[in-house]
């Protein structure tokens, strides 16, 4: 097909407009203008509470028809800087490891050729494969971590390929800030102590907020990737997740971190996972693809 890009044996290509974010064009000549590339990961293997995040990479993408381009904060529309949206990787719902595999060749595809990717879930085990990619490029890579769980369990079930265990595994590529955390175990509290994790515990953010100004200062300078399950926000304002906590993240609150960190650091990619649609309740949605939006915004209005 002459529209898809390929590397070696594999071809990612275009979805079509009712299928990609903003509903913008989904060409070759698109791909080549973009400075950014979506990559929609339909895959929850791993979930064991409530299953259904495969659907949230087509459900964030349908919201997106409906956003505004203009930023209001910025003054910017960052859709002008051109946004390309891959076709949906193929499932394989037995194995996980190959799931991670194809987000990983994925993510290299898109980096290599000079885009930010970006990484739309589905379950967060696939951002390993982000990490896995991106550290290659980039050794001292960082991950910001934004997630109501700490996600560093050795195993779980039986498996140490789990969702459960995503930043127990990033972490043998990339270094971690673990931001809204309100939900783990003893063993990974003390993981967390052990290997001097930087963790803004939410409770903590709550009662003293002047601590979101530490988040910005450690990254400052750093080659960054930001991971965000959106159970990290509070569930009164994002209820559409698998495994929502009470006591999460504000909306103004973590826009303001992500902002100031996105204008300190070198930002290589970022994904927004775990959206778990919700029939008649679209806000979650629209919540996730502004969200996007606004990193995009911050992004490209900073780094020029």
């Amino acid at each position: 097909m002459s529209e898809n890009k390929k590397m070696g044996t594999k071809a990612f290509g275009t979805l079509g407009p009712h299928c990609s974010f903003l509903g913008l064009p989904s060409t070759a000549t698109d791909f080549n203008s973009a400075r950014a590339v979506i990559i929609p990961a339909p895959f929850d293997g791993t979930t064991t509470y409530r299953a259904g995040t495969r659907e949230g990479p087509r459900a964030i993408l349908s919201a997106s028809r409906e956003l505004e381009f203009f930023d209001e904060e910025t003054g910017t529309e960052v859709f002008r800087e051109g946004i390309f949206t891959l076709e949906e990787l193929p499932v394989n719902v037995s194995s996980p490891r190959e799931m991670v595999r194809e987000v990983r060749e994925a993510c290299e595809f898109v980096a290599e050729a000079g885009k930010l990717p970006v990484l739309l879930g589905g379950e967060h085990l696939l951002s390993l494969g982000m990490v896995e990619a991106l550290a290659k490029k980039y050794p001292d890579l960082k991950i910001l971590h934004l997630d109501a769980h700490s996600d560093l369990r050795e195993e779980y079930q039986g498996s140490a390929y789990s969702n459960a265990c995503i930043m127990r595994l990033a972490s043998r590529h990339a270094s971690l800030v673990q931001v809204g955390i309100r939900a783990l175990t003893r063993e990974e509290y003390e993981f967390i102590e052990l290997n001097h994790i930087p963790c803004f515990f939410a409770y903590k953010l709550h009662r003293d907020p002047t601590l979101w100004r530490a988040i910005p200062e450690i990254l400052d300078g750093a080659n960054v990737y930001i991971s965000i399950d959106l159970d990290a926000f509070d569930p009164a304002i994002m209820p559409a997740v698998g495994t929502p906590e009470p006591g999460g993240l504000g909306w103004y609150e973590t826009l303001a971190m992500l902002r100031e960190v996105i204008g300190r650091a070198n930002i290589v990619g970022f994904d927004i996972m775990e959206l778990l649609p919700v029939p008649q309740n679209p806000p979650s949605e629209f919540f996730a693809a502004r969200l996007l939006y606004k990193l995009l915004s911050y992004i490209f209005m900073d780094k020029g």
